[in-house]
């Protein structure tokens, strides 16, 4: 990342830009990554979803944001504005550090480094850091150190996930640099989805990646926040996607495929797959791959 990282470091500090379009006026365009491990990520979907995503949109919007990997593949196509929100207070706000203050960032992830024990991550996960910094260094932590990379929280908004016998490997300083220079100008806010996409207008693209509903009644994993995401939210993304539609708005969703998803978005295109990935196995805390049906759903402006 030789040349890159001189690129980087000359332009982090430049204030001329309040958009990503900035990043295709560079010689050679700043590239990043996901810095955050997430349950149900894109990353090993992106080949199936790309070809989906249109070549150039005007902005720009994500309101399940997760680790973002289509984002950072696809932010710049846009030739205005990127917009990412998501209900989780404590993952919007890991990423508005990155953004904003990745060199306090950096130092105050160092308090972390070799506490790897089990004893260790409980005490961390047990404190309640108050500054947006060190909350986003315990953020960043426990999501590379709890059991699967997942994020739950129970009722009360605390988070449950049990130590996932990993090393905390951290994060090198240009890559978090990278990323936030990559992030330099995108709109970043703890939002619900309803009241994110009420700003998408013709031209632009929305990708969406809801929480996936429980298998079955006694699933407990769709805690991302203490509102859990039902049935009924489904239905009413369903009817934001009809908008979104009707206003010219092209836009991809993923999800499981099943019969309710395939009913609740008749009205589009989907196109079904299957991929692997790795689940708890029953009663046990070992992982276990298996294949999972997938639905890329298709929508936007009739042609």
């Amino acid at each position: 990342m030789g040349g890159l990282g001189a690129v980087l470091l000359k332009d982090v500090e430049r204030d001329d830009r309040t958009h990503p379009s900035w990043l295709s006026s560079l010689q050679q365009p700043i590239t990043a990554r996901p810095f955050l491990r997430w349950a149900g990520g894109k990353t090993r979907l992106l080949s199936c979803l790309l070809p989906y995503v249109p070549a150039r949109f005007a902005n720009y919007h994500e309101p399940f944001l997760g680790a973002a990997a289509v984002f950072f593949a696809v932010a710049n196509r846009a030739t205005e504005q990127c917009y990412l929100s998501d209900l989780n207070q404590d993952l919007i706000n890991a990423w508005i550090v990155a953004r904003d203050r990745p060199k306090e960032f950096i130092k105050a992830l160092r308090r972390f480094e070799g506490r790897d024990s089990e004893a260790e991550y409980y005490r961390i996960r047990d404190a309640s850091p108050r500054g947006e910094v060190q909350r986003a260094a315990r953020f960043f932590y426990l999501n590379q150190t709890s059991w699967n990379a997942l994020w739950r929280v129970n009722r009360f908004g605390v988070f449950n996930v049990p130590w996932g016998a990993r090393p905390f490997r951290g994060i090198s300083p240009q890559e978090l640099l990278t990323v936030s220079a990559f992030l330099r100008g995108v709109k970043i806010a703890n939002k619900d989805f309803r009241e994110s996409l009420k700003s998408a207008r013709k031209g632009d693209f929305v990708y969406l990646d809801p929480p996936y509903l429980p298998i079955s009644d006694t699933s407990k994993f769709s805690g991302y926040t203490e509102r859990r995401f039902r049935v009924t939210d489904l239905a009413e993304l369903a009817d934001c996607c009809r908008d979104l539609s009707a206003r010219g708005v092209r836009w991809v969703l993923s999800n499981r495929d099943n019969a309710r998803v395939r009913q609740l978005f008749s009205f589009a295109r989907i196109v079904s797959l299957t991929t692997r990935r790795s689940v708890a196995a029953q009663n046990r805390r070992d992982i276990e791959p298996t294949d999972s049906p997938e639905a890329i759903i298709i929508g936007g402006p009739r042609l």
